[in-house]
């Protein structure tokens, strides 16, 4: 007889309120775990734009090493990867490939001279919110 009524609860399934039950506690889990997560995705973008402008930072120095000067605005962050037109100490290309966009999709904001750094260059990013001069900007001329 125990046998029997196994067989009759497994060819039952679940019922209504124990898939909600369920549902329930999977919607709370995932309230607590996703936005966690999303946190460490735009973490993980702000550390690649820091170390991008790093890395640009040193290109930089060695193009104004070799040329006594940095690349002009107009010259921007192209003249790292192509000799801009009357450098004569080009060694280039400072970088591997040509200068990506930001993790958001923005081009880096290059200025030279820069207006926060008089004696050299301005390198930014727009940061998460594309908007310039908002505090979510990642710059150069500060320590992040």
């Amino acid at each position: 007889m125990n046998l029997r009524l196994i067989r009759r609860c497994a060819a039952q399934g679940f019922t209504l309120i124990e898939l909600l039950v369920v549902l329930v506690i999977l919607t709370a889990l995932a309230a607590v775990v996703v936005p966690k997560f999303a946190k460490r995705g735009e973490d993980a973008k702000k550390t690649t734009a820091t170390m991008d402008l790093s890395e640009l930072g040193v290109a930089l120095g060695a193009f104004e090493v070799d040329n006594g000067r940095y690349p002009t605005s107009a010259e921007g962050l192209a003249a790292l990867s192509a000799a801009p037109g009357g450098v004569a100490n080009w060694k280039g290309p400072y970088v591997e490939k040509a200068v990506r966009n930001d993790p958001w999709g923005n081009p880096y904001v290059y200025a030279c001279p820069g207006t926060h750094n008089t004696d050299g260059y301005d390198l930014h990013s727009f940061g998460p919110s594309g908007q310039d001069g908002a505090d979510d900007n990642i710059v150069s001329w500060t320590a992040q």
